[in-house]
């Protein structure tokens, strides 16, 4: 360990030890991690630095499982932010919400306008307990006014383990590209043993049929997915089965995240 006399001396330090780091030559460092904690006319490029941004993941996950560890059972429910109010798949929305808050759940949503927004407020019109998981976005959203606890994430993923963590199952109205990415997620979980097995519910036959087809007659046959995966899922366009088929698979009894993934031991 190099001596007082040493560090003072500048170029005689060739190793520095900073907790696990050791640093040597060039890239010793003259201030220690108090100054620069304490020197608030410090550079602020640090803010947009990898390690940085693991502390801000970490955060996130922190905020979400605090938030959402006791709302009780819940179903998560997707669809597209651009579903006109007033809408056939907008009413379906709310009485998906409502159904599932009397069937004893809570209903997750991504917090935005739409399908979304439909399924809050169906949820909170019953009474029941209204969560909306939101995302950062260029162009803003914002969180509808049907939701009671709210939560806005930066990250895609962490907000999708959300979503998984804390649902019995998913129901999955009609939408775009952010319902299908949730969707194939949930699916793939499933298929690869990385949650315990929970129903997933596509609501809107004429609106699904065309990917449920391709996937029975292009990709099934191809070998690139199993005849059994197309079991993975249920589609529906009435309200009370889709409700019987997300909730048939768990008594409403269970804690959230209980199964989140099968091979862990948490």
């Amino acid at each position: 360990m190099a001596s007082a006399e040493e560090f003072e001396q500048g170029d005689a330090l060739r190793e520095q030890r900073l907790g696990p780091v050791v640093r040597r030559h060039g890239q010793v460092q003259h201030s220690t991690t108090d100054q620069r904690l304490l020197d608030t006319a410090g550079p602020s490029d640090w803010l947009h630095q990898d390690p940085w941004r693991v502390m801000r993941i970490q955060s996130e996950f922190v905020e979400g499982f605090g938030t959402l560890t006791e709302v009780g059972p819940a179903i998560s429910v997707f669809g597209s932010a651009r579903t006109p109010e007033g809408s056939p798949e907008y009413e379906a929305g709310v009485r998906i919400g409502r159904a599932l808050v009397e069937a004893g759940f809570a209903v997750i949503t991504g917090g935005g306008p739409g399908a979304m927004e439909a399924a809050n407020k169906g949820a909170r019109e019953a009474g029941g307990t209204s969560v909306g998981l939101g995302i950062e976005l260029p162009f803003e959203q914002g969180m509808n006014q049907y939701v009671d606890i709210g939560v806005n994430f930066r990250y895609f993923f962490v907000r999708k383990t959300m979503f998984v963590k804390y649902a019995s199952g998913f129901v999955v109205l009609p939408g775009g590209m952010g319902t299908m990415d949730e969707l194939f997620e949930a699916i793939t979980l499933v298929q690869t043993r990385k949650v315990t097995r929970f129903p997933i519910v596509l609501f809107g036959t004429d609106y699904w049929r065309g990917l449920v087809d391709w996937l029975r007659a292009t990709v099934a046959p191809s070998g690139k997915i199993s005849p059994h995966d197309m079991e993975l899922f249920h589609l529906t366009d009435d309200v009370d089965e889709a409700i019987a088929l997300v909730t048939k698979e768990t008594s409403g009894k269970g804690a959230p995240g209980d199964g989140f993934r099968a091979e862990d031991p948490d």
